[in-house]
């Protein structure tokens, strides 16, 4: 859920950042999560967890336990703590998804993005994630937080083929028809104390940045007036320094 801005603080940072994903060392809170089915799964049902699993992340760059074994269809309540002294997370995705958001994240150290399949757990503190792992096939999870990864701070998920494949394939989605300069997107979030919005988004093209949910920064606190969570809108997104700054939003009526 805060920012891989000093830290995908979206993707990668060089600062402790505050970042912003699920759970984010809070466990217990909980937040409406948008079921998009993905490679490596879909966001879980709480009432569907049959297994928990802890993961401890330490500050040699590792996790313990680095290896998951998984039945597909599994839920899982994973539990993540933090042992060490510095900022760490944990993003499930494929390999080439793992390595675009590192990339991602060095490019815009001071994005935010919130994302089911993420949590970012403050030195201490203890984080959670529920991920219905619903495809076989092996996946990885990792810290994206610059240096971390390139120390190798990877673990790998192996998720067997169910032996009856009944696994539903619904899933919630937006897809909206660009048009222009602009993007299309949905309300996540609204902090007008911070003049930041959650946008789960298409591809943003003039910045390369592919779709997911981010949290972004408005340019004008104003435009936060005419926006509410649920709403289709089109923006345009612009770099600012080391930040993504929402230059122009419109609702979609």
């Amino acid at each position: 859920m805060r920012s891989h801005s000093l830290a995908f603080a979206i993707l990668m940072g060089l600062a402790l950042p505050s970042h912003a994903h699920g759970t984010d060392a809070h466990v217990g809170k909980t937040q409406a999560v948008t079921k998009e089915q993905k490679p490596w799964g879909i966001a879980g049902d709480r009432k569907r967890v049959k297994r928990t699993v802890e993961i401890r992340m330490l500050d040699t760059m590792r996790f313990e336990p680095d290896t998951i074994d998984i039945r597909q269809g599994e839920t899982l309540r994973l539990v993540v703590r933090n042992t060490g002294g510095v900022l760490h997370e944990l993003v499930i995705g494929t390999k080439q998804e793992l390595d675009e958001h590192a990339a991602l994240m060095a490019k815009f150290p001071n994005m935010e993005h919130d994302e089911p399949y993420m949590s970012h757990v403050a030195p201490g503190k203890t984080g959670e994630l529920v991920w219905d792992f619903n495809r076989a096939g092996n996946f990885s999870f990792a810290c994206l937080i610059p240096g971390h990864y390139e120390a190798g701070m990877i673990g790998k998920i192996n998720v067997r083929p169910a032996r009856s494949a009944a696994v539903s394939d619904s899933f919630a989605t937006v897809a909206f028809a660009p048009e222009g300069n602009l993007t299309n997107g949905e309300v996540r979030k609204i902090d007008k104390s911070t003049k930041k919005v959650t946008i789960r988004h298409d591809e943003i093209k003039n910045l390369g940045m592919p779709a997911m949910t981010m949290v972004f920064e408005v340019k004008d606190a104003a435009a936060l007036d005419q926006l509410k969570p649920g709403d289709k809108v089109r923006f345009e997104a612009e770099q600012s320094g080391t930040a993504i700054v929402v230059t122009h939003i419109e609702v979609v009526h």
